[in-house]
């Protein structure tokens, strides 16, 4: 056999063996791709089961329609059929009296009607509901109680099959044409919701002098010379009404909000500043003794290891309920974070620089302050910013772990079931602080790293 053909026979049985563990390699990626997809697919069906007990579409579209509607309650009593009540989200502070009934409720001597934007109409008499003009509907529809049973009935006595939205039980009847309409029928009494869209009383609560007012009204009152209440300005009673509004408790919310930022901040503060010094005693080209390097990365590993909500339970037993408890919780965290972080980043800086330093007679410090730090000092302050980001969002969950501030808030108007607009108020505004503090964080981190008006 010639040369030629040895190095060609070599050649084939060299591609043959690349060829087969080529093959081999592919048949791992695509079994193991498999056998996660089966995984999946065997997790979604054994979830499904208990989820089909405990997913309820109709609750969570109320949830949904309450974070950017509101809603107003008319309710009676079938054995005070004079009483009705009109109220603001069922509230019984916020009950609409007869010198303040809104436009979309008609009170009469003997039947009260509430007006829907559909053109139809719920008219409430002492012994009867009728649902009248509404779509879809060719008759009036009578709720009544007969036997201590809820009923329903067409008005001219049609045998036709109810609308699909009337459920009919032994106990309740409950009307939900669209999201926006509802009626409930019980044996002991009866309940019209109305939903509006928007956040009404954002500004001024139900009680205040000012809750017929619009914003743009009320900050036009400001010039007036009138007093609308005889004892402060009128600038001062817009100022207050705004602040201390008892719906939406802006000044709670506002007060807790900076309680969050307050926490990332001191916290994160405190990481940066413990975690620099160690970090030089933790690299290899600062720290001649590997014993102390091993601790220290050891120690960076622990902090980091456990999750800051971890630590929040932690302190939260030591320290009990309050802004100590997150700023230590993201402190350690952070700590760990950063350290290894930063005693990666000096053991990537040029020794040349300080080498430099070195050769000037500086001592060891200097060396570390002039050679090192420069090196650094972008790395430390991009980590540190972004963290402080992070942190900001991160100070929500561990508010609600126990910490206080902007997330207690937030988890206690998630659990009432009922203030999800609130819900939707603390997120929005978490999501502008945090895009605020982005944006300033950018413009400070150019600034700081000589890079300002450079993109």
């Amino acid at each position: 056999m010639s040369v030629s053909a040895v190095q060609a026979d070599s050649h084939n049985k060299l591609r043959r063996e690349i060829e087969k563990e080529a093959f081999k390699s592919r048949w791992w990626i695509i079994g193991s791709l498999v056998a996660l997809a089966l995984y999946f697919v065997f997790s979604i069906l054994s979830f499904i089961p208990d989820g089909k007990k405990i997913w309820f579409p109709d609750r969570a579209s109320l949830f949904v329609l309450d974070t950017y509607a509101y809603k107003e309650h008319v309710d009676m009593r079938w054995d005070e059929p004079g009483e009705i009540r009109a109220t603001y989200e069922g509230g019984r502070n916020f009950v609409y009296s007869d010198e303040r009934t809104p436009e979309w409720l008609d009170r009469g001597d003997d039947q009260t009607t509430v007006n829907f934007d559909n053109g139809g109409s719920m008219s409430i008499l002492p012994d009867r509901v009728t649902m009248d003009n509404w779509p879809g509907t060719d008759a009036s529809l009578i709720f009544s109680v007969v036997d201590e049973t809820p009923t329903v009935r067409w008005a001219d006595n049609s045998s036709a099959p109810l609308p699909e939205w009337v459920r009919v039980t032994e106990s309740k009847i409950e009307v939900r044409p669209s999201l926006y309409e509802r009626l409930q029928v019980y044996k002991k009494k009866l309940e019209i919701h109305r939903y509006e869209l928007g956040w009404a009383y954002f500004f001024f609560d139900f009680n205040s002098p000012l809750a017929d007012f619009s914003l743009f009204e009320a900050l036009g009152t400001i010039f007036d010379e009138n007093r609308i209440d005889p004892k402060q300005s009128n600038f001062s009673l817009v100022t207050s009404e705004i602040w201390l509004n008892e719906i939406w408790l802006h000044q709670e919310v506002m007060i807790a909000m900076v309680e969050t930022i307050f926490m990332a901040l001191i916290g994160t503060m405190v990481a940066a500043v413990v975690s620099l010094p160690l970090a030089f005693a933790a690299a290899r080209n600062i720290m001649p003794f590997a014993p102390i390097r091993f601790f220290l990365r050891r120690f960076f590993d622990l902090l980091r290891g456990i999750d800051v909500l971890i630590w929040s339970l932690i302190f939260l037993r030591a320290f009990g309920p309050g802004m100590f408890t997150g700023i230590f919780a993201i402190a350690f965290t952070d700590t760990g974070t950063l350290g290894k972080l930063f005693s990666e980043a000096i053991e990537n800086t040029d020794n040349k620089q300080k080498e430099g330093i070195q050769s000037t007679g500086a001592s060891r410090v200097q060396q570390q302050r002039f050679g090192i730090v420069p090196q650094i000092l972008p790395i430390f302050i991009s980590q540190s910013l972004y963290y402080l980001e992070s942190n900001t969002r991160g100070a929500v969950i561990i508010g609600a772990m126990g910490a206080g501030g902007i997330g207690l808030m937030f988890l206690g108007y998630l659990q009432t079931g009922t203030s999800f607009e609130n819900v939707a108020y603390i997120s929005i505004l978490v999501l502008i602080t945090v895009i605020v503090m982005d944006f300033m964080s950018a413009k400070l981190r150019r600034a700081l790293i000589g890079m300002d008006g450079r993109e």
